[in-house]
């Protein structure tokens, strides 16, 4: 892809439908969930990406066999019971935090010294609480520099087990991690979250996935700020042929293009009561002034004069980005809070998403845990995407109005959605 893409405005409002790729959360999630089954699985729907092949190859090289069909929307995986057949070894994860903080929990099932490390970004990145919580389940895990961050070594000599206490307030992922690895350390494990837990919907979203695979985990207080507790039984996981959802977070797109562009998408393979919790980002649209259509497979939304709102997006935060750009032609201020935690994603993507908007023309005021959105006259602007798919991504929904902008860097939506431009210049079609 080139160094830069110009997005054509459109001439009219939208009609169009369309099924994005499969959900690259359920995607990882299930390969290890596979990856340590019994038996062999068969993931079908799944996401073809740079964050999936990531895992895909970190997967292969700890001896788990994975083969790719149908352009790598099947994948079927020979688990491992439990068992990593490869001693130690080097793990390259890209920027893909989804792969370095599943797999180090992974790891630590095994034996041997692995170190996972990754691009500079990820390196900046903070992994010390899973560390610790490792620890407190018997295993060696530290990060190489004293820092809190990758790279990470894990000394393995398969999981204890136990209790822990895992703080909640920055990722959402270090406790899927360690539920994943949980049911096959050496005995139970109990885990209790410290603090407000973030991204609520992705750990239930774990949860769910690791059902489909024969583990259910008892979870209580799922609600409360800072009292949640899971209790997973020892039990290996069972193979299974899994249909990957559509992703929620590319969905958001397409619905943010309908309420940007006027007219109506409807995004099929989706509904009201799907795994992913970005499905609630309709919520958001329908509290601006959009319609939105609930069906048993598609979720549609048609775009309407819009409002600014204030909203705590702490449950639905990868499309704080999305409803950013959705705020851009609002009346009025939208206020987005409890998203402290975004800025330790692929990029700090409450700063530098206040420096693009502002380029844009809008008033921003930036907060610790969000930011205020003042639309003003938008004007075109070159975007820079710092290596973030969601920046690329959701700022290029502007040009569909705004004659004269500019994505820097396209080519970073590889990361989860690699013909989004297709996929986006496809829907006057």
């Amino acid at each position: 892809m080139s160094d830069s893409i110009k997005i054509r405005p459109l001439e009219g409002p939208l009609d169009a439908v369309v099924r994005p790729p499969g959900s690259k959360s359920i995607t990882n999630r299930a390969l290890v969930c596979a990856a340590l089954a019994r038996g062999t699985s068969t993931l079908t729907g799944a996401l073809e990406s740079e964050d999936t092949q990531v895992m895909i190859v970190a997967l292969s090289q700890m001896g788990i066999a994975i083969e790719e069909r149908d352009g790598g929307q099947t994948l079927v995986v020979t688990g491992c019971e439990g068992q990593i057949p490869q001693w130690g070894g080097e793990l390259q994860v890209a920027n893909s935090g989804t792969t370095i903080r599943f797999l180090t929990s992974v790891a630590a099932l095994g034996q041997g010294t692995f170190r996972l490390d990754g691009i500079a970004r990820m390196r900046e990145r903070p992994i010390a609480d899973l560390l610790s919580a490792l620890g407190q389940l018997g295993a060696s895990a530290r990060s190489e520099q004293d820092n809190g961050c990758p790279p990470v070594i894990v000394q393995a000599r398969r999981l204890p087990g136990g209790k822990a206490t895992v703080a909640g307030d920055i990722s959402s992922q270090f406790l899927s991690s360690l539920l994943m690895a949980a049911p096959l350390a050496k005995q139970p494990v109990q885990l209790k979250v410290e603090g407000p837990l973030v991204s609520q919907p992705y750990v239930k979203m774990t949860l769910r996935v690791m059902e489909a695979f024969g583990v259910k985990v008892e979870a209580s207080d799922m609600e409360r700020v800072a009292a949640a507790t899971f209790a997973v039984p020892n039990k290996v996981y069972q193979a299974a042929d899994y249909a990957v959802e559509p992703d929620a977070s590319a969905a958001s797109y397409f619905w943010a293009a309908a309420a940007i562009a006027g007219g109506r998408v409807c995004v099929e393979g989706l509904s009201r009561e799907s795994l992913q919790g970005d499905v609630a980002f309709c919520e958001r649209l329908d509290q601006m002034g959009c319609r939105v259509e609930y069906a048993d497979d598609s979720v549609a939304v048609t775009g309407g004069a819009l409002t600014g709102i204030d909203v705590d997006m702490n449950g639905i935060s990868d499309t704080v980005q999305t409803l950013a750009a959705v705020a851009l032609f609002a009346k009025g201020p939208t206020r987005i809070r409890g998203v402290a935690h975004i800025r330790h994603k692929e990029t700090d993507r409450i700063a530098d998403l206040a420096t693009e908007l502002r380029k844009l023309g809008a008033t921003v005021d930036e907060y610790e845990d969000g930011l205020t959105i003042t639309p003003d006259a938008l004007r075109a602007a070159t975007i820079d995407t710092y290596n973030d798919h969601r920046m690329a991504m959701s700022l290029s929904l502007v040009g569909l109005k705004v004659p004269g902008v500019v994505i820097n860097d396209p080519g970073c939506t590889a990361k989860t959605h690699p013909k989004f431009f297709e996929d986006l210049a496809g829907l006057t079609k």
